[in-house]
């Protein structure tokens, strides 16, 4: 059984690793993640790879200014398309964070899929992972074993939860990600993302921001919190 990091969950986490802002150590080919996440994922990759299941990433850590690179293209897309401000924050957050918001900032979140079968033309979609997409064998392998591994699907299926879309792919090292999470919830992130210098950050009034912190942080799997 797993449980919080003790190096962690005993020590101040700096605030600016918990935005994405400072230099963790970091490892891995191709992605990158935390030390004790790292060696936890090569493990699971070997089991996996004894079922020819190929483990990979499409994504893991991203600092702020990356999260920030993709939070700006989305805005300037959908604005170009015609939506309202407040739209177009409301279509980027069905799948992105805000900066400063994101778990991928702590080097325990990673996106995964398999490579050893033939690749669609889009990797991260639902339909990849269930009925007769490409990627079911993986997922029915994790949800079998990547809690043996800690790690834990975060947006899960679940019909009440709300925030951010299902996402299949996006898993978290628990013995880590827990503790980051108990620290950051002690931030005051009203402040944060009033202060942000983000498209469209001046449309982050109190109520949107209040539903922003319950659904898109906190409404996630329940073994997370």
């Amino acid at each position: 059984m797993f449980t919080a990091s003790t190096s962690y969950s005993q020590q101040t986490i700096p605030t600016e690793e918990l935005l994405g802002q400072g230099t963790p150590a970091l490892y891995g080919n191709g992605y990158k993640l935390r030390k004790e996440a790292y060696d936890a994922f090569l493990k699971l990759q070997a089991e996996a790879k004894k079922e020819g299941i190929s483990i990979a990433a499409v994504s893991s850590y991203r600092n702020f200014n990356h999260q920030k690179r993709i939070w700006n293209r989305k805005y300037n897309r959908y604005i170009s398309q015609g939506l309202s401000p407040q739209a177009s924050i409301a279509k980027i957050i069905e799948y992105s964070t805000i900066p400063g918001t994101s778990r991928h900032h702590w080097g325990t979140d990673i996106d995964v899929y398999d490579t050893s079968v033939p690749q669609p033309s889009g990797i991260l979609q639902p339909k990849n992972y269930h009925g007769n997409g490409v990627y079911c064998k993986l997922k029915d392998w994790m949800d079998k074993n990547a809690e043996r591994h800690g790690f834990y699907l975060v947006f899960t299926d679940t019909y009440h939860r709300k925030g951010f879309k299902y996402e299949p792919w996006h898993y978290s090292y628990k013995p880590l990600s827990k503790p980051y999470l108990e620290a950051y919830r002690k931030l005051d992130i009203s402040k944060l993302l009033k202060t942000a210098d983000l498209l469209g950050s001046t449309y982050f009034d109190a109520d949107f921001i209040q539903h922003y912190i319950s659904e898109n942080i906190l409404d996630i799997n329940p073994k997370l919190l």
